[in-house]
């Protein structure tokens, strides 16, 4: 059993329709180091499955930063209610543990290895206790 695992969600597959493309030009999010990590992670599971690495999307990180850091502030680890797939978790010091347990939990690994899903957004948050909260979101 993985001891640093403190607690875990069911992934949410939910399907939904892709905003309108834009014809402005857009920048790259910045991310900050454990999110890279998480991105990074999650991509290299996608390479080892033979899936095409997501693509960070700057609104599903502002999602997920959102919802991470509202779970940080509440201490309450509880899905979204926006219309995307979502991974959450708590109490894993790293990227390369949180991305571990998805892994080994079958509704995360799921979301993790969707064909469909290409965008992604990723967050890490943590509580004035040391708890880290997790969140990864994604769409199609």
């Amino acid at each position: 059993m993985i001891s640093s695992f403190a607690a875990v969600c069911a992934g949410l597959s939910l399907m939904v329709t892709p905003a309108a493309k834009s014809d402005a030009p857009t920048e790259k999010p910045a991310l900050f180091e454990h999110e890279s990590g998480v991105l990074a992670k999650t991509n290299a599971e996608r390479a080892r499955h033979g899936l095409r690495p997501l693509v960070l999307d700057g609104t599903l990180l502002k999602s997920a930063r959102r919802h991470a850091a509202w779970m940080t502030r509440s201490q309450n680890m509880q899905h979204t209610s926006q219309p995307v797939a979502e991974n959450i978790a708590m109490g894993q010091g790293t990227s390369g543990e949180v991305v571990r347990d998805w892994m080994n939990s079958p509704g995360h690994r799921a979301n993790i290895l969707n064909p469909g899903y290409t965008k992604i957004g990723v967050a890490g948050y943590t509580a004035t206790n040391g708890r880290v909260y997790w969140c990864q979101q994604f769409l199609r």
